[in-house]
């Protein structure tokens, strides 16, 4: 049962009589989070498998009012709750890779199942920061460098886990694209950049229902985004109609009581430091007005209520069950995503492939993503090298970590097939550890990539030395999000990339590699030759200003041939797109097209929509993404496809009337198989 804004209102008046008998202290106490860090420490000591988040964190709660508490479960790969059980999904980037919202409102139902088979109610795992530079060593937790994209999926995500009656939380809000400095950065950009670029994914989770919201660690223009009142109140609870709470980040979310309640701060989380005593105190004073107390306990007890209504079945046997599983391994089979492949050198072909040789440490490591928050503690997980040696099982096997280069020529020279695993883990990007020790939760994590987007030295020498000695040799890639390859590229004739792929996705690895199954990713970002293409940030800063552009639009923008484009990738089949069609009516307007299997084997493909503004009279990107439709082809097969999009989504925000609008003019309208001119068919249509 879905419950959506619609629904959750209807517990206005059951909810309102309940906070008019509560007392201050009593509304209060739901806007407080109950655990304490120190308390997890000492825990971990005593327990190994103890970890955080290993149960739900409880917030407020109301037995004698039949209000249970919120249960916090983080996320956004799986559940982080228990050891052994969740499953392990891959990273979102990786998911943004697959273009498939179907896919991931399935991902939703199965996460949401499992946070109620830990007794949770709440998924903060709808995580849809914009990659502004890929540096960011968080980037592996959401979907893409593009805003339309980014709205699309966790709006998926978010309908998918609500379905189930748990409440989704979306995170972080707002302008959190940086880990080495996010307790302290102060983040400015100008208004059209915030309303375009910025913001619109944010609006688009509430438009599909979303329950619940937690602020970011860094500063908007001077002021700590959870205590934001322009962010919060005005733009999120007043302009977009947002009724559900706002909840902090954990432990340093929240700066100063008197701010933070006014600023419109519903739940101090993940334990009281802020709020409670200091809070009432407050109140009392003056400093903070009841009505502020009033609006957020209601609120929480609304929205806590109807999802309490609408809450699935709990199946305790779901966690990691065959289901969910076959659902990790499907989404990394789509999103993985082939970069390269000269002279077909892929897929290898097991009936001549005798001889393998799988070089690279991360062959043999368990390739699932940070150890920050987002961790998930699967029953196992499937490494590159077992999922290789149980695709290839009529193949001789042979590892090797790379350390000898001499030794990996040999082993190169005497193989039918070289397969290269390199790449990052947790050590070389992830969520940032908390600037005060005693309250670490997450230990050693690895920050923002500092030192550049590249492979580590060895690795480029490695694959430089030894790439070249056998032709029928492939690069796999780990890691988050963008890896620059122009060092290294023209070693090889195949480059795979792979992201963190889940407890499955050394199987989906294998199958590709192999051809069981037919790559279908598409990268939610671009690829530059050279980083100095991308925009300037600063990882230890006081402040950052944030341009209009990034990504695909600013290259575009420039004129810089990219490496690779936004939404490129390829396939052991061939497509066409023709006979574009489109259409318009008063809201929307629409596009037809056939896209044909022409090659010899089945495929899937993802057909792209863009919109281009050279008619505009004010400054806009060359085109953006505005649709997007996976199909599923057998060979010979034609579909018809029909993607549809609202015209608001082509609005502008003038900064002088303080307005979105829409620009009546023609439009160009691409569509295709990447953002690459060459891969886009068109046609012009008034508007």
């Amino acid at each position: 049962m879905s419950t959506n804004t619609t629904t959750r209102l209807t517990y206005s008046e059951k909810a309102q009589k309940i906070v008019d008998q509560l007392s201050l202290e009593e509304k209060v106490w739901l806007m407080s989070g109950k655990i304490s860090f120190r308390e997890v420490r000492e825990a971990i000591k005593k327990q190994s498998e103890y970890h955080y988040n290993y149960v739900p964190y409880p917030a407020g709660g109301l037995p004698d009012y039949d209000v249970p508490p919120m249960l916090f479960c983080d996320g956004p790969r799986g559940v982080v709750c228990g050891t052994g059980k969740s499953t392990c999904f891959p990273v979102s980037m990786l998911r943004g890779a697959s273009f498939d919202t179907e896919l991931e409102e399935k991902i939703g139902h199965a996460i949401g199942q499992e946070v109620l088979a830990y007794g949770g109610n709440l998924f903060a795992g709808v995580c849809i920061n914009l990659l502004y530079h890929p540096g960011w060593g968080r980037g592996q937790e959401t979907y893409g460098e593009e805003s339309f994209h980014l709205g699309e999926m966790g709006g998926a995500l978010t309908r998918g886990v609500q379905d189930e009656g748990v409440m989704a939380c979306i995170k972080h809000y707002a302008f959190n694209q940086m880990e080495n400095s996010r307790f302290k950065v102060n983040i400015d950009c100008t208004k059209r950049t915030e309303r375009e670029v910025f913001l619109p994914h944010f609006k688009k989770c509430i438009d599909n229902g979303a329950a619940s919201f937690m602020t970011s660690y860094n500063k908007y223009k001077g002021t700590y985004c959870g205590h934001h009142d322009y962010l919060i109140n005005q733009v999120l609870k007043t302009e977009w109609g947002f009724d559900g709470f706002v909840m902090s980040d954990f432990v340093w979310g929240v700066k100063d009581t008197v701010e933070a309640a006014n600023g419109g701060q519903d739940m101090e989380m993940c334990c009281t430091k802020f709020y409670g005593e200091a809070l009432v105190d407050a109140v009392n004073n003056g400093s903070v007005p009841m009505s502020k107390i009033d609006e957020a306990a209601l609120r929480i007890i609304r929205t806590i209520l109807a999802f309490e209504v609408s809450k699935g079945i709990v199946e305790t046997d779901c966690l990691g069950n065959r289901e969910h599983i076959q659902l990790a391994l499907q989404s990394a089979r789509e999103g993985i995503t082939l970069l390269k492949n000269n002279s077909n050198v892929l897929p290898f072909d097991k009936k001549k492939t005798k001889k393998v040789v799988v070089i690279g440490k991360l062959a043999q490591k368990e390739c699932i993503g940070d150890r920050g928050s987002s961790e998930v503690h699967p029953a196992y997980v499937v490494t590159p090298i077992k999922g290789i040696v149980d695709v290839a099982n009529h193949s001789e096997v042979t590892y090797y970590d790379g350390n000898d280069l001499n030794h990996c020529k040999r082993l190169a020279e005497k193989a039918d097939a070289v397969i290269f695993v390199v790449g990052y883990d947790y050590h070389d990007e992830g969520e940032f550890v908390a600037e005060d020790k005693n309250d670490v939760y997450t230990g050693a994590v690895g920050g923002d990539r500092v030192s550049g987007l590249g492979l580590h030295a060895k690795d480029i020498e490695l694959i430089k030395q030894v790439g070249p000695v056998n032709k029928n040799t492939a690069v796999v890639l780990i890691g988050g999000s963008m890896m620059m390859v122009e060092e290294w590229e023209d070693s090889v004739d195949a480059i795979v990339m792979a992201y963190y792929p889940g407890m499955e996705g050394g199987t989906a690895i294998a199958e590709i590699l192999f051809g069981d199954i037919n790559p279908s990713g598409k990268i939610p970002y671009v690829v530059p030759k050279r980083e100095s293409d991308l925009p300037k940030i600063t990882w230890d800063t006081d402040s950052q200003y944030y341009d209009y552009y990034h990504g695909y639009t600013k290259l575009e923008k420039e004129g810089i041939e990219p490496r690779y484009p936004f939404g490129y990738g390829l396939s052991y089949t061939t497509f066409k797109v023709e006979h574009l069609e489109v259409d318009q009516d008063d809201t929307q307007f629409m596009i037809e097209c056939d896209v044909t299997n022409t090659g010899n084997r089945y495929g899937e493909e993802v057909i792209q929509l863009y919109v281009g503004f050279r008619n505009s009279s004010v400054d806009r990107p060359v085109k953006i993404l505005r649709g997007f439709k996976r199909t599923k082809l057998m060979p010979g097969q034609t579909e018809r496809i029909r993607i549809t999009c609202n015209k608001e989504e082509l609005c502008w925000y003038n900064e002088e009337t303080g307005s979105m609008e829409f620009e009546h003019m023609e439009y160009d309208l691409f569509v295709g198989t990447s953002s690459d001119a060459k891969d886009l068919i068109s046609k012009a249509m008034i508007m």
